[in-house]
């Protein structure tokens, strides 16, 4: 019995071993190597073979310069207004969201950071399971850890997704907009940021009033986040008029 528990310890080790180096080799890769697929993307493809559709799959990486730079605003505004601020998890979102769901019971508000999705949409799978949202905020932490905001941000609007077989603004933009996703204007970049929490049931292409609705509202919002900063650069309060952003 000792015998066996001492293997049973020593494959538990290299198997964390294993874990953590290859997790770390990934995040390392992916801060230069663009992310041509994702888990979701593989998983939308099987169900959409499985409910005997025809798989589709749009998605084209692009480099952060070469997306409106209204995009970035606008999923901030609508996902993660703090995203600039924080170090991967909103602490303050987490805490409204505690709050909220004591009072709205069966009304769940979720807080989850633009980092947080990045790290779920590039190296995990959907579910609510606590294995893997303990796996996404080790992912979190090591994004925030070894990528800048702008590597992030990039990531994030190249992979998400964003319509039925539709990841990422270039596929978006093309798509829904017939246009590149550097010529996506203000009120566009809204309208899709009104679509992620639930694109396969929020088409941006067709929008009905709830989504008009939530596109002024985002665009309102857009005017207390400040323009997105290049690398290595810090962003500029002047753009903002008002908020947490004006210093």
């Amino acid at each position: 019995m000792r015998k066996l528990l001492k293997i049973i310890g020593k494959t538990v080790k290299w198997v964390l071993i294993l874990f953590f180096t290859s997790s770390v080799l990934m995040v390392l890769i992916y801060k230069f190597v663009p992310v041509y697929i994702t888990p979701l993307m593989v998983i939308r493809c099987v169900e959409q073979k499985m409910d005997d559709r025809e798989m589709t799959l749009h998605h084209e990486w692009v480099p952060l310069e070469e997306i409106s730079e209204h995009l970035p605003v606008a999923v901030m505004a609508s996902e993660d207004q703090r995203f600039l601020l924080h170090s991967g998890f909103d602490l303050k979102a987490i805490q409204e969201a505690m709050d909220y769901n004591k009072t709205h019971p069966g009304k769940m508000r979720g807080a989850s950071t633009i980092s947080q999705q990045t790290a779920k949409n590039v190296f995990l799978w959907n579910g609510r399971s606590w294995v893997r949202k303990g796996l996404e905020t080790y992912f979190t932490f090591l994004i925030e850890l070894m990528w800048s905001k702008q590597r992030i941000m990039e990531v994030y609007l190249n992979s998400i997704e964003m319509g039925d077989g539709i990841y990422g603004a270039q596929a978006v933009a093309t798509e829904h907009f017939h246009k590149d996703a550097s010529q996506l204007t203000r009120e566009e970049c809204a309208l899709i940021s009104a679509t992620l929490p639930n694109p396969l049931e929020r088409n941006s292409a067709k929008p009905t009033a709830y989504l008009l609705k939530r596109q002024k509202q985002i665009l309102h919002q857009m005017k207390f986040i400040p323009k997105f900063p290049s690398e290595g650069e810090d962003y500029d309060s002047n753009t903002v008029s008002g908020g947490v952003y004006k210093k």
